[in-house]
């Protein structure tokens, strides 16, 4: 049995961006199409109601890209349990409350048992400063923390 990866909406983004002039974004760019064709077959991979809903808005066009990249990958019901752990990590994590989206993206990870949550934002998601308390919050409601990282971390040669 494979891995599972929570791919987050900015995965897609990225995916569906047209070439960036910042050297940085246009790496992260290109990391991300690289994972994407030659190791994303080595997972099992998950997105959620809350990432189709994400891409599903602005640029019609990047819009649609972003939707066909989605394609036949399962989607995650946004459930009760997320939606409590959801709350409990913006309570207790320093997240600011317009970050209560981010908050959803990790809470429904462990609940559904995902291994790892892919992503590319840093600021609120996979924040090495605030991943061991959103691993303590996901622990005392029961569940695994999944491992929080970029595609960098999660690419096998």
């Amino acid at each position: 049995m494979s891995a599972t990866v929570y791919l987050e909406t900015s995965i897609f983004g990225y995916l569906a961006s047209r070439p960036n002039r910042d050297l940085i974004t246009a790496a992260n760019q290109q990391l991300t199409r690289d994972w994407w064709d030659e190791h994303r077959e080595q997972y099992d991979l998950y997105v959620s109601e809350t990432v189709v809903a994400e891409c599903s808005v602005g640029d019609l066009q990047a819009a649609q890209e972003r939707l066909e990249a989605i394609g036949d990958i399962p989607i995650l019901n946004v459930t009760e349990d997320a939606e409590n752990l959801a709350n409990e990590l913006v309570k207790q994590v320093p997240l600011p409350e317009n970050a209560e989206v981010d908050a959803l993206h990790i809470a429904t990870a462990p609940v559904n048992g995902i291994n790892f949550l892919l992503t590319w934002n840093c600021a609120h998601i996979a924040n090495a400063a605030l991943q061991p308390q959103i691993e303590a919050i996901c622990r005392s409601a029961g569940f695994e923390p999944p491992t929080i990282c970029t595609q960098q971390q999660l690419m096998e040669d």
